[in-house]
């Protein structure tokens, strides 16, 4: 039993709309071993492990369904086994996951393990744990070469794990912070390994690093993090503070204490967590070890004076204080009977406490601060205390060292919670937790005294969302109302769009329509990542990573994101939702790819992002697999057709449903909306500059697409009118998608269609653009395309040009350096193209060197490039080679003479040529002129 393939979704995909992992996992001869087969020995080995399979209900959805599933009859496949295992191996680490499934992946034995994950490299891990625990259980004949055996140490395995995943998953106060943000519907991101979280997106985002926030101020962070400054500012305000001084040597220490009074308090001036400190310190020997113990953490270290009472935290959030906790420190309760290393194994046993902040208290440890403890008592850890007795282990309350907490915050004195609340905006900080030692919280300080210890910029939250007695707090809830006030918008609006053909443009059209009307909108295609129309990353950004780009910039307040059927199926969405949805047509391209190989399974894959839109899906009326996605959605229904008279659209819109039409008018066609019984025309195709005088009907459809997704998005249809009027498909406004070149005698059309469909076409407008000169093909496809579909890209092109030139892109994706130019010259003669036609120059420099070389004046090139900006740098900067262009009588002349006057030759044509192209341009801007 193998993994031999692991894929990580991070957002919705297809199978659940959270992030899953998916483990390929190849049995081998286990596929002959179900778990009654294997039988009570495995099962009972694994429960041992882990108990909490019990609880599992698989498909029976009741406690104990898993266990039926592994006893009954023939029991289940140890790929279903797998998931249980890697589900519940996350669940011991704290992390709340359950769904899981497993299915065939094609070969006997082959499976699709799918489970969901909270931190993907604990749920990565988990899985590679999952599979060593179940190789470990196996007996020894099916146990694979090199596979630990019944010796392993499974419980060590387990704690590493733990502690691993703890340092790797969100912790508690992060995660409190997540639920609430999801509470209130607000998106969230994690941006590193550790604990920075972005809530909202684009320009409406705020920050959390674990409890500092976006609007925390940096100067207040550095007070608090003083705590001889923060000490002198309480003082100042006349808030209770023990008196205190800042020491940077054991003589200072001890001078001070003596100054001070006894007992008192040695701990570093800028640590946490309780490092480094010891109380009621009584003699210069002991503060002399103290201040050695303190200048391991700080260099500068605190003596004060020891306040008796009982050690509290008082949370303080925006000015408010939310909740307020009874700490103590890590101790056991003497029975007469155990010792105290036993006792400390009884408390370990409580299901509340875990390694780390695995769960709401945590397990009790014998370090070196609790051995002195039990030293300054005269104790060891065989002592047995008399009952009742209580053993501190830690001289101080914080829960990450084994101490526990019980909710106050119902009965603290008014007085107190003022005091707080000063404390906290004395030192500017919007969350702050403030340590205060008091022998009664519910009396007011001023009666019974106390003294703010100290005070904590990024205070826990563990002690109040989970105390060990009393009432939980949801702190986390007043935070997010902080950094979001109700009302105030988190999201941006988010257009996804899909589809075989026209996305990119449709997307780069919808992008230009926002920018327009004064919106700053961020947009990822297959060239790369734009922010209100500057490109910050190059490359093909059509997955995940690029649209979590777009949504943390700071400036984007729309996002457009093409999503493509690779990042789909590699990694899944990169946001949970979108507003609309547009599906441009399903058509035959990648299959046979990554376990796609029909177009129904190509229309399951795009399909995702339908599912997952809120306000609209715009579809294409006129591609049955784009029509069927309507019943997959709870969005409303937008369709685009260019049929005006379809008779479901007609339907829709006397329903008084929204969609897009094409319709033939006394001046052409007319692109026009309907929506709730009204029709409203938008703009005439041939005033749309992409669509090259309404002939390019595959951006007359991509017009429509943009026109609807926008109106679905609010833009005003006179905003949507003129910008579309003003997109057109130059190099730089969309690259690759039907560029023009006029700046020769013969016109060149540059484009990245590499699919039948997208030839097709092109291949079309051509035959409407009726060239007068002749028509000159570069062709190609891409390697990793399935023969038939290469076969049937020569087919939409056979017949149709007067030269045809076969090339292949620079990477072949596995094909053979000429495989798939001849491919197409093959299939180009057999649908009737004469030999002398055909051309096969695979390189694609080459290839586009000989079309341009070729053509004349009033000619037309379209060429089919790969490498769009080597592309059209080679066709702009064409000049023809005029070396050979000289006289016979030429060659009987002297050498010097001869290359003279060869050289004055080719300057005199090339300035023709030249002369010639600035005619051509000259005409052409006459015509245009004179047709405004």
């Amino acid at each position: 039993m193998k993994i031999v393939e692991t894929s990580v979704y991070v957002g919705p995909n297809l199978y659940a709309t959270f992030p899953v992992i998916r483990l390929t996992l190849d049995l081998g001869e286990l596929e002959q071993w179900p778990t009654a087969k294997l039988g009570p020995a495995f099962i009972d080995g694994l429960l041992a492990a882990l108990p909490g399979l019990a609880t599992h209900g698989c498909s029976y959805e009741e406690k104990g369904g898993f266990l039926r599933r592994m006893r009954e009859g023939e029991g289940t496949w140890l790929g279903h086994v797998l998931e249980h295992v890697a589900i519940e191996l996350q669940n011991i680490t704290g992390e709340d996951v359950t769904f899981g499934k497993t299915r065939g992946a094609g070969p006997v034995g082959h499976y699709h393990v799918v489970y969901e994950y909270e931190a993907e490299e604990v749920g990565l891990e988990a899985g590679r744990l999952a599979l060593t625990l179940l190789h470990s259980l196996l007996p020894a004949n099916l146990r694979p070469s090199g596979a630990v055996g019944g010796d392993w140490k499974w419980e060590e395995k387990r704690d590493e794990f733990i502690k691993v995943a703890q340092r790797l998953a969100l912790g508690p106060s992060t995660m409190s912070l997540v639920k609430a943000a999801e509470a209130r519907d607000i998106p969230w991101l994690r941006l590193n390994r550790y604990s920075l979280i972005q809530f909202g997106h684009g320009k409406w985002q705020k920050r959390i690093q674990a409890t500092i926030t976006s609007e925390t101020r940096h100067i207040a962070v550095e007070i608090a993090s003083d705590k001889d400054e923060t000490n002198r500012i309480f003082a100042d305000l006349g808030l209770p503070v023990p008196k205190q001084a800042l020491v940077y040597s054991e003589r200072e220490a001890v001078r001070h204490a003596e100054r001070i009074g006894w007992p008192v308090v040695v701990k570093p001036l800028d640590a946490n967590h309780g490092r480094g400190v010891a109380i009621r310190l009584t003699t210069p020997e002991q503060v002399t070890a103290a201040f050695a113990a303190a200048r391991e953490h700080s260099r500068g270290v605190i003596v004060e004076s020891f306040i008796e009472g009982f050690d509290h935290r008082l949370l303080v959030v925006n000015g408010e204080l939310v909740a307020a906790a009874l700490r103590k420190p890590g101790h056991v309760v003497g029975d007469g009977v155990h010792t105290i290393e036993q006792l400390v194994e009884i408390v370990n046993q409580d299901p509340r406490r875990g390694v780390g902040h695995e769960k709401v208290l945590t397990k009790l440890d014998f370090d070196a601060q609790a051995l002195r403890l039990l030293e300054k008592k005269g104790y060891t850890k065989a002592t047995v205390p008399g009952k009742g007795e209580e053993v501190f282990l830690r001289s101080t309350g914080n829960l990450s060292t084994g101490g526990t907490s019980v909710d106050v915050t119902d009965t603290i004195h008014p007085d107190n919670r003022e005091m707080a609340v000063r404390a906290a905006k004395a030192i500017g900080l919007d969350i702050a937790g403030v340590d205060f030692l008091t022998a009664d919280i519910t009396q007011s300080y001023r009666e019974v005294g106390g003294g703010i210890c100290e005070i904590n910029a990024a205070p826990g939250f563990r002690m109040h969302v989970a105390p060990t007695e009393g009432k939980a707090r949801d702190v986390a809830a007043p935070v997010m109302e902080m950094l979001f006030p109700q009302g105030s918008p988190a999201r941006i609006p988010i257009a996804a769009v899909t589809g075989t053909n026209g996305k990119t443009t449709t997307a780069r059209m919808i992008a230009h329509i926002f920018k327009m009307n004064g919106w700053h909108p961020g947009l990822a295609t297959t060239d790369g990542v734009y922010s209100n129309g500057h490109l910050t990353v190059a490359g093909d950004m059509t997955g995940p990573t690029a649209a979590r780009m777009v949504l943390r910039d700071p400036i984007v307040d729309v996002a457009v994101l093409e999503t493509a059927r690779g990042g789909l199926l590699r990694r899944g969405m990169g946001y949970q939702r979108c507003n609309v949805a547009a599906v441009t047509n399903i058509e035959a391209d990648h299959l046979g790819l990554k376990g796609v190989n029909t177009l129904e399974e190509l229309a399951r894959v795009k399909r995702i992002i339908v599912e997952v839109a809120r306000d609209y899906a715009v579809l294409n009326a006129d591609d049955s697999y784009c029509l069927r996605m309507a019943d997959h959605t709870k969005a409303k229904i937008c369709y685009v057709t260019m049929d005006p008279s379809h008779g479901l659209v007609k339907e829709h819109i006397r329903a008084g449903g929204r969609a897009v039409v094409l319709e033939d008018g006394i001046n052409g066609q007319m692109i026009t909306l309907y929506d709730k019984g009204a029709h409203m025309p938008l703009v005439w195709t041939h005033l749309i500059p992409a669509t090259l005088d309404g002939r390019a009907l595959h951006n007359v459809q991509n017009a429509m697409f943009a026109a609807a997704v926008t109106f679905s998005m609010g833009i005003k249809l006179e905003e949507i009118r003129h910008a579309l009027q003003t997109f057109d498909t130059t190099f730089f406004q969309a690259p690759g998608r039907m560029n023009v070149c006029n700046e020769h005698p013969f016109k060149v059309i540059l484009d990245y269609g590499h699919n039948p469909h997208a030839v097709k076409s092109m291949v079309e407008l051509i035959e409407r653009l009726a060239p007068k000169g002749k028509r000159i093909l570069v062709v190609a496809a891409p390697g990793d395309r399935r023969d038939e579909d290469v076969r049937e890209i020569a087919a939409h092109c056979a017949g149709r040009f007067d030269t045809y030139i076969c090339r292949r892109d620079d990477n072949p994706r596995g094909r053979g350096p000429d495989e798939i130019p001849k491919l197409l010259a093959a299939t180009l003669r057999e649908k009737g193209v004469r030999e002398e036609q055909i051309r096969v120059i695979p390189d694609e420099q080459e290839a586009l060197q000989a079309a341009l070389s070729m053509a004349q004046k009033d000619d037309l090139v379209l060429a089919f490039g790969d490498a769009i900006t080597r592309c059209w740098n080679q066709i702009t900067r064409f000049r023809p080679e005029f070396g050979d262009a000289r006289p016979k009588a030429i060659d009987a002349l002297p050498a010097p003479l001869k290359m003279e006057l060869r050289d004055s030759l080719r300057e005199e044509l090339r300035s023709g040529y030249e002369k010639l192209i600035r005619d051509e341009r000259g005409v052409r801007l006459a015509r245009e002129e004179s047709e405004d």
